[in-house]
């Protein structure tokens, strides 16, 4: 096992686990629950086997709604965007395959990161609250949850990514 699949690893553990046994207690104005284990796509290398990432991101839904009792609409919504990831990657920064193959998520400016992260978070989001109401009939309520819930997850995933920047450490 190399250092990198051992952090990845790690990592895997550490978001899966502060997701189901934190932050789905978190319930902010009744609702509004964070999903940080989202950091955990938005950070895998993009040198990795695209399958293996697709499948490993399912695996990560599929271990929060086992854990939430949500039925399968995280595992969707993280399949989503882990597929939707790199194309959006190479729309926001306008790179060639070859630059990314030394990528790193925070070497990027803060705001293109800010884009990055919104635009994934809104997917997944939209995506699992549609699969969670499975109905347009009140499009209304299901913006505002959309929107605010977004808000509360791009927050916190930017303040993480702030705060455990390497770079900044050193």
């Amino acid at each position: 096992m190399t250092r990198e699949t051992l952090l990845l690893t790690i990592r895997f553990v550490f978001l899966l686990l502060l997701q189901v046994l934190v932050l789905n207690n978190i319930h902010f104005l009744g609702y509004i629950n964070p999903n940080l284990y989202l950091l955990f796509v938005f950070l895998y290398p993009l040198e990795k086997e695209r399958g293996n990432f697709i499948f490993i991101s399912f695996l990560l839904g599929l271990c929060v709604d086992f854990f939430s009792n949500s039925g399968g609409i995280n595992a969707a919504a993280t399949v989503c965007i882990a597929y939707l990831r790199l194309p959006l990657l190479k729309l926001i920064l306008n790179k060639y395959d070859l630059d990314y193959k030394l990528f790193h998520l925070m070497s990027e400016s803060l705001l293109k990161v800010f884009l990055f992260i919104t635009l994934l978070t809104f997917v997944h989001h939209s995506l699992f609250y549609f699969l969670d109401y499975f109905s347009f009939k009140d499009v209304g309520m299901l913006a505002y949850k959309v929107i605010t819930a977004s808000i509360f997850t791009i927050i916190l995933s930017i303040l993480v990514l702030i705060l455990f920047d390497r770079k900044k450490i050193y």
